[in-house]
């Protein structure tokens, strides 16, 4: 869809009528709020119109939007987390028939939209696994890591000019230096052992990072304010991925600053 959808009036009013029992006045704002969001969640502009000619079938329709709208996020999540697990176990057939599956049941176009291009970007990871060519418009890290698989699987590993490009890209990202990256790139030997570090790093950094953040957000709801402090000085004592260093000198701060007034 072309246009940004903001659910939150919506998810308001549905609040406010369907939990809180207020009455449902149809004003001209509240019918062009409801035909507005019917329309974002695939129901036809005729059925919208129906339900709009009385408060009872308005009602009903506004308990059918909020439920596509419930229905669809905590399906879409949940394959999403299912994809994420089959990513990291290398099965991309399997997460893009999880998505496949959301597409057979799915109506709301922004979900479809969102499941449609998951499986369009495993289905072009597929690929890149299966030839070794990159796609310049899929993530690089995502690339790294199949290519890694395509290596395991016995595959001889072609240092073209496109990986070449991709490893000087991303090499500085997990702090590899210049110096090592050309080193690296004389031979498709240390191109591989390069693509190990680099993957080796990112994901030890987030799996670092986000224990120090459960520990963090324990111990500051604990109100062990200065344990908290410590997970993060913790992460920056061995960190050395520059994105997962920045994030937690952004914890540490947060947590220097001074609670907001009530």
């Amino acid at each position: 869809m072309s246009e940004k959808i903001d659910w939150g009036p919506i998810r308001d009013l549905a609040q406010r009528v369907l939990e809180r029992s207020e009455p449902l006045e149809l004003s001209a704002d509240t019918r062009a709020l409801l035909f507005k969001s019917a329309r974002e969640v695939a129901i036809s502009q005729q059925d919208a119109e129906d339900a709009l000619r009385s408060l009872p079938a308005a009602t009903t329709l506004l308990r059918e939007i909020r439920q596509r709208i419930r229905e669809g996020s905590k399906r879409l999540g949940k394959a999403q987390d299912r994809v994420d697990e089959l990513q990291q176990k290398g099965d991309l057939d399997g997460a893009q028939q999880v998505m496949r599956d959301v597409l057979a049941v799915e109506v709301v176009p922004l979900y479809r939209e969102q499941a449609e291009r998951t499986l369009e970007r495993f289905a072009g990871l597929a690929e890149v696994r299966a030839t070794g060519r990159l796609n310049p418009d899929l993530p690089d890290r995502d690339q790294l890591a199949v290519l890694t698989q395509r290596i395991q699987q016995g595959h001889a590993l072609e240092l073209t000019d496109d990986l070449r490009a991709l490893l000087r890209r991303t090499a500085p990202m997990a702090a590899v230096s210049e110096a090592e990256t050309e080193e690296a790139l004389k031979s498709p030997e240390g191109a591989e052992a390069l693509m190990g570090m680099i993957l080796s790093r990112f994901q030890k950094g987030e799996r670092r990072f986000l224990r120090s953040m459960y520990r963090m957000t324990s111990l500051r709801d604990a109100g062990d304010l200065e344990g908290a402090r410590q997970q993060m000085r913790d992460v920056l004592a061995v960190e050395v991925v520059p994105l997962y260093r920045e994030m937690a000198e952004e914890q540490l701060r947060g947590l220097d600053r001074p609670p907001p007034e009530s």
